[in-house]
């Protein structure tokens, strides 16, 4: 996964099971000052009934750290990336300034310590 994201820049998964699309996850690779890389996910989605089974997750040991912008009230996506090791790393104000509310939460998680 990191090789093609960092040989394209931008990553789009799809997760199927029996022929029916569950998932999809459109990312890119950033890299980082010291040398790593980030995996900035721009959208994550996984059928409610495929929750819960690993499909939105992966894990490669050439990402450091893993990134996604989540609107403050999503209560769901938020619920998913605290489960799965996600910290608030800060607030964004007015990041979705045609939403409301516009504000949005940087979510980080290291990936290998």
């Amino acid at each position: 996964m990191y090789r093609d994201c960092m040989k394209f820049n931008n990553l789009t998964q799809m997760a199927y099971h029996n022929d029916v699309l569950v998932g999809a996850v459109a990312a890119r690779c950033e890299k980082q000052a010291g040398g790593g890389a980030r995996l900035y996910i721009a959208t994550l989605g996984v059928l409610a009934p495929y929750r819960g089974y690993g499909i939105g997750v992966a894990d490669d040991p050439a990402v450091e750290t893993a990134a996604v912008h989540v609107q403050e009230d999503n209560e769901d996506a938020l619920r998913f990336y605290r489960a799965a090791g996600f910290q608030v790393a800060e607030t964004v104000k007015n990041y979705y300034p045609r939403l409301d509310p516009p504000d949005a939460l940087l979510l980080i998680r290291k990936l290998h310590e």
